[in-house]
């Protein structure tokens, strides 16, 4: 009898015994491509030499301490790096053990912040529906995934509600130029606001780009500055969850260059330790960093791991190869390579309704009929019928289902490691579409 608490009890997981570059070896001898890093996560891929090192050194050096007491070198290292030439007017960094821990993190500094300008009546959070923050009760309670949120929704703060995404394959009207659509979801917020009371608000929390509930929905242009004119207007802050698309994912290093603006506070996971160790943070603007220092001096939250030295030095190694080696550069143009390669193959594709994302983070929308974009029946559960055929074939990819409210809808993403070649983009693309027809076929048997 196997012991382990899984995710799903009716499957059992194929045993890792080894990875190396973009493949992953199990038990049984069989080689599958790392579509998708796991979760967007392994960004370097497997076994990279120099982030291996890295651990092994600072394990060597100094494996724990409590930040009560000390702070290890290269937690500070890592934060130089990050925020030491302070982009976007972002100062400070703090890290934690995972994207939903940043995200807690996130979302009580926000209070906190409130607190220290005098301004102890907000205590409410606008997020998107649609989107996802993390599994925690405070991420989930931000968040808008419909499937994770309804067995906790009794024990879910009431000081969170939702607005709509910025999905222009589902949701713009027809014959809605970009522009009024942008207008339209910008008014919504407003609203929201006021329906809320805007001195309410502690902020409004967006990832850039919607990862894995929506699957690699980009915003249309002028939608971010929009919602940051609303935010400043009524002394909320703007929260970016980059968690999956930020550094380097898109295309550029933080997923927010491309909106041409900076969040308040920003949190990061996935490809800021690349998988090789757990670790997730947040970076913090200065002017949130001055009502800190300038009223209690304190930072009123910890966690036992946060700021761990092996972890922080797993990442700093992380970072220090994606700038080395110009991999935020090569994704960008493995992106544009990614993206063509996905077009050709399913433009026309009668069960793909939508092909969307930027850099290495993109996604195949799966439907029913094409013209009608109706999705199959979530009995079919085609995203997971994907997921199995795609994985025999030799390929992991990350399918999703409920894409359009938490039921129907269906998508895969495709996040392929940084270092990954022309030809492995085109392998796994060719996997991806001979698991889409295998599964396909099954469910029409």
């Amino acid at each position: 009898m196997n012991h382990v608490l899984l995710r799903n009890f009716r499957e059992m997981p194929e045993i890792a015994v080894s990875a190396a570059g973009i493949t992953i070896r199990s038990a049984d001898g069989r080689d599958v491509i790392d579509g998708s890093g796991g979760a967007a996560v392994a960004c370097l891929g497997h076994g990279h030499p120099a982030v291996i090192d890295a651990i092994r050194q600072q394990i060597e050096r100094v494996s724990y301490v409590h930040t009560g007491f000390y702070m290890a070198e290269p937690v500070e290292e890592l934060a130089e790096r990050l925020v030491g030439h302070e982009p976007g007017g972002l100062t400070h960094a703090y890290f934690v053990s995972s994207g939903s821990e940043a995200m807690e993190a996130a979302l009580k500094l926000s209070r906190q912040y409130a607190l220290e300008i005098g301004e102890p009546q907000r205590d409410h959070f606008i997020g998107r529906r649609q989107s996802y923050h993390g599994n925690t009760l405070g991420a989930l309670a931000v968040g808008g995934n419909q499937v994770r949120r309804p067995p906790y929704e009794a024990i879910l703060s009431p000081n969170f509600s939702h607005v709509s995404p910025c999905f222009p394959y589902r949701d713009q009207r027809e014959g809605e130029s970009d522009a009024a659509y942008v207008k339209r979801l910008a008014d919504e917020l407003e609203a929201e606001f006021q329906r809320v009371g805007p001195d309410r608000v502690i902020a409004f929390v967006a990832e850039p780009v919607v990862g894995a509930t929506l699957g690699c929905a980009p915003a249309l242009p002028g939608y971010f500055k929009a919602v940051r004119e609303i935010c400043d207007h009524h002394g909320a802050l703007l929260i970016f969850d980059e968690v999956m698309c930020g550094l380097g994912r898109t295309g550029t290093l933080h997923a927010w260059e491309q909106e041409g603006l900076t969040p308040d506070i920003q949190t990061i996971a996935k490809g800021l330790g690349g998988g090789y160790q757990p670790i997730g943070g947040i970076l913090v603007a200065g002017r949130v960093m001055a009502a800190l220092r300038s009223g209690s001096g304190l930072h009123r939250h910890g966690h036992t791991y946060a700021a761990h030295p092996v972890a922080c030095a797993a990442a700093l190694a992380v970072q220090k190869v994606i700038a080395d080696e110009g991999l935020v550069a090569r994704v960008a143009k493995r992106g544009r390579l990614l993206a063509e390669i996905l077009r050709h193959r399913f433009g026309d594709h009668p069960h793909v309704g939508d092909i969307r994302g930027r850099g290495l983070f993109w996604a195949i929308e799966l439907v029913e009929d094409r013209a009608t974009k109706a999705p199959f029946s979530p009995q079919v559960a085609m995203n997971g019928r994907v997921k199995a055929a795609a994985f025999h074939r030799g390929l992991a990819c990350y399918p999703v289902g409920g894409t359009i409210d938490g039921v129907s809808g269906d998508h895969v993403i495709l996040a392929p490691p940084y270092i990954a070649t022309e030809a492995e983009i085109e392998l796994i693309v060719d996997r991806l579409s001979a698991g889409l027809e295998d599964a396909l076929n099954s469910a029409d048997a």
